[in-house]
């Protein structure tokens, strides 16, 4: 079946018995596979996770222990003295990511010992509540200074929402709130997060309060309580706070850094601060697929183009600009002074994963592909305890990008990256598998078992993969019964001369090589649809399928427009985009001239930075004269070893 702006027909009930709608909405055609049904047992994520498990997750919350981020609720409540711990309105937001984080840790990881302290935090968490369910420490603590320079002093509860960060406090408790039940089944903390969600929805509507937030999330973890609770007014107020930004009758608008500079349908290109951005994107994705909302689906659509058309690094980050976090204009991508924030990333999968359930296309998990495996894991040291808030494409050794340090550092006076990372690591697994109805989607490729549950079977998946060291495959399928169902595997548009979508970057070459598919050994054709490979059949018990993905060293060309990029190229393989590190080209990364003639090879390092490979071969220098040894290793793994120069992109003469 061919999806094109799939959205399920809302139907609509109205009851005037009680003041609650019980208008019945659609949702998302395709369901993502809850990580409840993964076991994942690759070489490649599985250490990454466990990583987050065993050290980065307790790592978080020494910090936030250590900078008073726990004492202040304990302050908020009376329970201790003191003043306002830490330097930004949005600290509390950091215990509840790791709280996500750890929640959705305990699923395939169970800890009791872990889970009892989750408990104990969320104690913590009550006791700075206030009674009427209002939750945002700083403001309870004293009102009239707030921590951080640049929000206003004085004021009523949400008189500062342009800077006070209180509907983004609460949006980040929802979203923890969400995995915590979902993983324990507890509600300690479900029950504070909807105590407030009741509070927003009695201060803020039509003849109430009609300001929209700051910093966009807490849409989309109200509607996360939406579909826990079935509480349809804290799905109504997430379309409410989005009806509401760009129009001045409801309040001062707060600009294009907030993309509160026109209403939401009618933007049509991505602006302001990315982080913001593609929160609200994901927000409005949410209000297009459950109201089934043309205007909404349109404009996410064309501020997507304009991202990956135009606005997008090779490595999968947004935001060009340290100037406010921001993204820039058209084609603007400097590498040196890029910006490109780790929790963009972060949100751009969130937003990508929402556009495919809603689609079906492909093309949007070649975008969170290209994020994974680059921009986003990059944010994060392989030993999981030193971090990138920016994520640049070049480091000189003397433009101290990352909050004035040259390289990762264990934490940060706004640790937004650090936290968020831990809160989307564990559940990366949720990405693999998607279903509607009869049809079952293959996303990303990674060892793993899986239950599903496609059409009138429960389908076992045992998945053996190399990837993304190389491209072979085995998926065993083992239906509870024979079925017939629809088999959809992923070719990543890297594999069909295909950067991203657009033009924005291209191969220098187009390579013809076939995909291979065989079941039970013997190979089968197959139509590309949409970016999916689809097989449709009735499947018995135990038919293993193969496929091959060559991956080729591949070289990437930036769009003419992009003026920072004028006579470079950047070196690919597969879903990694490479780069050249000071520490193993002899801190000559301004003598590489990687011409076209230049003979590059593939080797296996399984002693180097917990087992790469790395590409080689012999370029020519800048000064005409003699040769050096190119040493390139994927991009996410730089800076692990110490302080050192690195770039992406290298002239071509």
């Amino acid at each position: 079946m061919r999806y094109k702006y799939l959205i399920l027909t809302a139907v609509f009930f109205f009851f005037s018995l009680n003041c609650f709608s019980q208008q019945k909405y659609s949702d998302y055609p395709i369901t993502m596979v809850d990580i409840k049904k993964i076991e994942l047992t690759d070489n490649f994520w599985l250490p990454k996770i466990q990583t987050v498990q065993k050290v980065t997750i307790a790592h978080g919350f020494e910090k936030c222990e250590a900078e008073g981020r726990l004492d202040n609720f304990l302050i908020a409540g009376e329970k201790k003295t003191g003043v306002v711990c830490g330097k930004m309105p949005f600290d509390d937001t950091d215990v509840y990511k790791i709280i996500e984080g750890a929640s959705y840790s305990l699923i395939n990881a169970p800890n009791k010992e872990l889970e009892s302290y989750l408990d104990s935090l969320i104690e913590i968490i009550r006791i700075g509540q206030e009674p009427d369910g209002y939750l945002t420490t700083w403001f309870t603590i004293d009102s009239t200074n707030p921590p951080a320079p640049w929000v206003p002093k004085g004021g009523a509860r949400w008189s500062r929402e342009q800077s006070s960060h209180e509907l983004y406090n609460s949006g980040h408790l929802f979203e923890a709130a969400a995995a915590h039940y979902t993983a324990t089944g507890k509600r300690a903390l479900l029950d504070i997060a909807i105590k407030n969600a009741d509070l927003l929805v009695q201060n803020f509507g039509p003849g109430k309060l009609t300001i929209p937030p700051g910093h966009q999330i807490v849409e989309t973890g109200l509607i996360k309580l939406y579909r826990i609770t079935g509480n349809v007014q804290y799905l109504q107020l997430a379309k409410n706070f989005l009806d509401w930004r760009g129009d001045s009758s409801t309040h001062k608008l707060y600009g294009e850094y907030s993309q509160d500079h026109k209403p939401v349908t009618q933007q049509d290109e991505i602006v302001g601060h990315a982080v913001r951005a593609v929160y609200m994107y994901a927000g409005m994705t949410d209000i297009a697929a459950i109201y089934n909302d043309q205007a909404y689906l349109d404009a996410v659509m064309k501020i997507w183009s304009s991202m990956v058309e135009r606005k997008m690094y090779v490595t999968g980050g947004i935001g060009a600009r340290h100037e406010s976090e921001s993204v820039g204009d058209d084609y603007e991508l400097p590498n040196l002074t890029a910006y490109c924030e780790t929790c963009a990333s972060i949100g751009n999968v969130y937003w990508n994963t929402r556009l495919f359930m809603l689609t079906g296309d492909g093309k949007y998990f070649d975008v969170i592909e290209r994020i994974l495996y680059n921009a986003l894991i990059a944010g994060i040291s392989l030993d999981g305890k030193s971090f990138f808030y920016v994520n640049p494409l070049e480091c000189d050794g003397v433009f101290k990008f990352n909050s004035g340090s040259l390289t990762r550092q264990p934490w940060f006076d706004c640790s937004c990256c650090p936290t968020n990372l831990i809160r989307f690591i564990p559940a990366m697994p949720g990405l693999l598998y998607g279903v509607h109805d009869d049809t079952l989607f293959v996303n990303l490729y990674a060892s793993n078992n899986a239950e599903v549950n496609v059409g009138n079977s429960v389908v076992r998946i045992e998945e053996s993969s190399e990837y993304p060291w190389n491209g072979k495959t085995i998926l065993k399928i083992i239906p509870s019964k024979k079925t017939r169902f629809t088999l959809k595997l992923r070719i990543p548009g890297w594999a069909q001369n295909q950067v991203l979508p657009g033009n924005l970057y291209s191969y220098t070459d187009t390579i013809q090589n076939k995909i291979s598919i065989s079941i039970n050994g013997e190979e089968i054709s197959y139509d590309i649809e949409r970016g999916y490979a689809v097989i449709s059949r009735a499947w018995n018990k135990n038919e293993t399928i193969e496929m091959n993905i060559p991956m080729d060293i591949r070289r990437v060309v930036s769009n003419e427009n992009v003026k920072s990029n004028e006579n470079l190229v950047a070196l690919e393989r597969a879903p990694f985009v490479y780069c050249v590190e000071g520490i193993d080209n002899a801190d000559r990364l301004n003598d590489i001239l990687l011409s076209d003639d230049v003979v590059l090879k593939v080797e296996k390092k399984n002693e180097l930075l917990d087992g790469i490979n790395v590409l080689t071969g012999i370029v020519n220098v800048r000064s005409g004269e003699g040769t050096m040894e190119l040493f390139a290793i994927p991009y996410y793994a730089w800076a692990n070893r110490g302080i050192t120069t690195m770039k992406v992109w290298l002239p071509l003469k």
